[in-house]
């Protein structure tokens, strides 16, 4: 507990630090018989909260397979089984239980001070810490998360996704809450392969430091793990549709090849590099400076991707790749064509050609499975996808329980978005589902 507690200060964690000394302390008045047994409460919750067990070390299967799987129904007695297999009576229930659902979550200070006792909260959350499978071991995959709020939904990604092979890098928005800064940085400790960037940009919408959030992650997971495969970026608000051994298996199949939405961009969308953009107010402004031309065609596509790693090294040394760099950082939602226009340019790892029959919409590709609002209706009259049955936002469907059954006959990675103000219970039937796949073959 003691040398816990040192490296909370060192990190200049006060709040974790000052939870562990209160920890400690009151274990030692409870021992000499300080705190009476009758009335040490606020000892026990504390205890109970930060736990007294070692994380085991033998494998998930030779473990009981109940201690690594998450419950089977979720509270209040919604059906996953049923819910995942489209029953509309199951859904309708989930929709009727989740406002009481949602008065469970946690809050920053609960993985504050959990975490203080970084073996307990390891083996309380369920975390897997061996590899599963020898494919798994050998084929390691770097993630860079961009988040800014909601550590129990980044928590709850992070566990699903975790691999001890694997390596995350946590790009936290700087104006953040302080305390869910203190509560992701509590999370990052208790894993060798899991950091907070060194360099955090304060992130608006639509600029140019999403994109240089993502290109923080990229170098500092070059330069710490140097056998990754391929990089996956992510926000707090993916969840994976695939388990970890699905996701390296259908990165193998890729055979080094980059996989992401990569279009011809409509003249509507041209405006966003046209013009020179500028952050005013927190918000992105249009200006009547008209920008240069690039050098090279610009394709339309999305923030998220599935690139190799001689893909991520290139960025970094073409000279040709820093100038589209420089030249897009005044443009609006850079994000949103960079990587497209990087998958189309000759030379570049794992691309491919620039013409037209090359091109990858999202439905295509594998990065990330989107509802967008305007596409969505009765698909036996030509819709892409069905209603969205949770609520909207930026015109993104925020996927509801009833979306699941859609979403499992997707090809696609992970799932965008998710969020536990608006459906719970679909973001923790999702999880089950995945845990569930994950353990097939663990005998008890």
């Amino acid at each position: 507990m003691i040398w816990k507690c040192k490296r909370y200060l060192r990190q200049s964690c006060l709040t974790l630090a000052l939870s562990c000394v209160i920890c400690l302390l009151l274990k030692i008045f409870a021992r000499e018989g300080l705190i009476s047994n009758g009335r040490n409460c606020f000892l026990e919750k504390f205890q109970h909260s930060l736990g007294n067990g070692c994380l085991p070390t033998t494998g998930p299967c030779n473990k009981k397979c109940s201690e690594l799987e998450v419950s089977t129904e979720s509270l209040y007695g919604v059906n996953c089984t049923a819910v995942l297999q489209g029953e509309v009576n199951a859904i309708k229930r989930s929709q009727l239980l989740k406002e009481q659902y949602k008065a469970t979550r946690y809050t920053d200070s609960y993985f504050t001070n959990i975490t203080c006792n970084c073996e307990n909260f390891i083996r309380n959350r369920k975390y897997i810490t061996v590899p599963l499978s020898e494919n798994e071991k050998q084929f390691p995959i770097a993630y860079s998360i961009v988040i800014h709020e909601r550590a129990d939904q980044f928590e709850r990604l992070l566990r699903t996704i975790f691999a001890p092979q694997n390596i995350y890098c946590v790009h936290v928005d700087d104006k953040s809450s302080t305390s869910f800064k203190t509560a992701i940085r509590s999370i990052a400790s208790c894993f060798p392969n899991v950091f907070i960037a060194r360099r955090l940009e304060n992130l608006v919408y639509g600029s140019w430091s999403r994109v240089q959030a993502d290109l923080n992650c990229m170098e500092e997971l070059l330069a710490r793990h140097l056998t990754w495969k391929y990089f996956i970026n992510l926000c707090g608000m993916d969840f994976p549709t695939k388990t970890n051994s699905e996701i390296v298996r259908k990165l193998q199949e890729l055979k080094g090849r980059n996989n992401l939405e990569s279009e011809v961009a409509s003249e509507k969308k041209q405006v966003r590099w046209k013009y020179h953009f500028e952050v005013i107010n927190g918000k992105m402004v249009q200006t009547k400076k008209v920008k240069k031309p690039s050098f090279t065609s610009i394709f339309s596509g999305s923030a998220y991707m599935v690139v190799s790693r001689p893909f991520v090294e290139h960025i970094f040394k073409d000279p040709k790749v820093k100038q589209l760099i420089e030249w897009s950082k005044d443009t609006y939602s850079p994000d949103e064509f960079i990587w497209a226009t990087l998958q189309r340019m000759p030379g570049v790892p794992g691309s491919e050609p620039s013409h037209p029959k090359y091109d990858v919409s999202d439905m295509r590709s594998v990065a990330r499975l989107v509802k967008w609002k305007y596409f969505e209706g009765d698909m036996t009259r030509g819709k892409p996808y069905p209603w969205c049955t949770g609520a909207h936002r930026r015109s993104v469907c925020i996927y509801g329980a009833g979306d699941l059954n859609w979403i499992l006959q997707q090809h696609h990675l992970f799932a965008n978005k998710f969020d536990i103000d608006v459906d719970p219970i679909a973001l923790q039937c999702l999880e089950q589902y995945i845990r569930q796949k994950t353990l097939v073959g663990c005998t008890p």
